[in-house]
């Protein structure tokens, strides 16, 4: 699977590193030593991957995603940091990273996780991928198309948003542990761990309930973990 990968990475010798085993493994590679840069060379470029390190000149890493997110985006991002703080990697993923890498890694290990994001964002045929539409109330799910729906407007997800809302919806009403959730998110560092879970659906809810603090479809069950629900069928079930 071929594609056009950004590295913005300031580190020259980390750059070069990455840039040789992206191209080994057949992607084309451009490499950009600073924030700015990343930004306009993305909406240049339009890459399918953004390889992002956050300790950057001229905008850090988080920054660009800022942007990136903000302009609604949707091209995967892998971060990479020497900040190895679990509110480093929340704060990364809260702003839309799909997957995120504390240095020092592996560069073995990352191309993993490349592979793994290009397959979930061009539809390699997992099993949330090649599946029907899915349906819980007005939320529609479409696997193939990576698309979500809500009332008829559309819902910008990311990678790990979207593998989260699928397997719920695939079976509503269905309670997920956060373990068994994280093993939709199995490309995340392991050492975010549940949390990483619960910042997912803290966006989750921001995109698809009216009121996020007072959730109606993806809902707490306390002490076990989470469930997608129709709302009007539970108004229907309390009131019969």
């Amino acid at each position: 699977m071929c594609a056009n990968v950004m590295v913005a990475e300031d580190d020259e010798k980390q750059a070069e590193l990455v840039r040789r085993y992206l191209e080994r493994e057949g992607h084309a590679v451009t490499v950009v030593r600073d924030g700015r840069t990343a930004i306009e060379c993305v909406r240049h470029r339009e890459p399918d991957l953004l390889v992002l390190d956050v300790m950057m000149p001229r905008a850090d890493g988080l920054d660009v995603l800022r942007v990136l997110r903000a302009e609604a985006r949707e091209l995967p991002v892998l971060m990479l940091t020497a900040r190895s703080t679990e509110d480093d990697l929340l704060l990364g993923l809260d702003l839309g990273a799909d997957d995120y890498m504390a240095k020092p890694y592996s560069p073995r290990e990352l191309m993993a996780r490349v592979r793994t994001l290009l397959r979930r964002t061009r539809g390699s045929g997992t099993a949330a991928e090649a599946a029907a539409t899915l349906s819980v109330g007005s939320l529609l799910i479409d696997p193939d198309r990576h698309e979500v729906t809500i009332d008829g407007g559309p819902v910008e997800c990311t990678p790990g948003e979207f593998r989260i809302l699928a397997a719920m919806a695939a079976e509503p009403d269905r309670v997920f542990t956060r373990e068994r959730l994280l093993e939709e998110l199995h490309g995340f560092d392991r050492y975010i761990g549940n949390r990483t879970v619960d910042v997912h659906i803290m966006n989750l809810r921001k995109k698809i309930e009216p009121a996020p603090r007072r959730p109606a479809r993806l809902l707490t069950v306390f002490g076990v973990g989470y469930k997608l629900t129709d709302p009007a069928k539970s108004a229907a079930r309390a009131s019969s």
